[in-house]
């Protein structure tokens, strides 16, 4: 069996710089419109991206209130994944479209950088709308939250957690 700890420097870099593409060209660049044609778990939204080696896989359930997961595959062995729950906040008092609140979130998650991957930047503002993102540990274990607020009342929020497999 091949080692899941094959990553160093150069393969993390490429890891980055892969996670960072794939997020950006399916669901952060296209939303739902990246859904692949037949997802692998009936009932599911499937984004895919691959480049060279390296494939990455979406599959997650629910809009409003979603959960799934992220992984990554580099020559067919998972190498890092990322799990995620969260959604539009019940009872917000805000009466957006969630769609809406949806392709702010897509906005701000195509300014990720490199240092955290996971998600999008510390903090982006658009209009009314501000984007956070709070998380801790690194590419080999982290977890963190994300939120949007409307003029200060938090309108979405979910959680992640992952890292590298071993």
């Amino acid at each position: 069996m091949a080692s899941r700890m094959w990553i160093d420097e150069t393969g993390r870099e490429q890891l980055v710089d892969f996670l960072l593409e794939a997020k950006r060209t399916t669901y952060a660049g296209q939303g739902d419109e990246a859904t692949v044609v037949t997802p692998l778990v009936p009932g599911s939204k499937q984004l895919e991206y691959r480049d060279g080696d390296y494939l990455y896989r979406d599959i997650y359930f629910g809009m409003a209130y979603f959960v799934g997961q992220e992984v990554v595959f580099h020559r067919e062995l998972a190498v890092w994944s990322m799990s995620y729950a969260g959604g539009v906040m019940p009872r917000s008092g805000d009466n957006s479209d969630p769609r809406a609140i949806y392709a702010f979130l897509r906005l701000a998650l195509r300014h990720g950088g490199k240092d955290e991957p996971y998600r999008g930047p510390a903090a982006f503002t658009r209009d009314f709308l501000t984007y956070t993102n709070s998380s801790s540990g690194s590419l080999a274990q982290f977890s963190g939250v994300e939120g949007i607020s409307r003029e200060g009342a938090q309108i979405y929020e979910c959680r992640y957690a992952g890292g590298l497999l071993r």
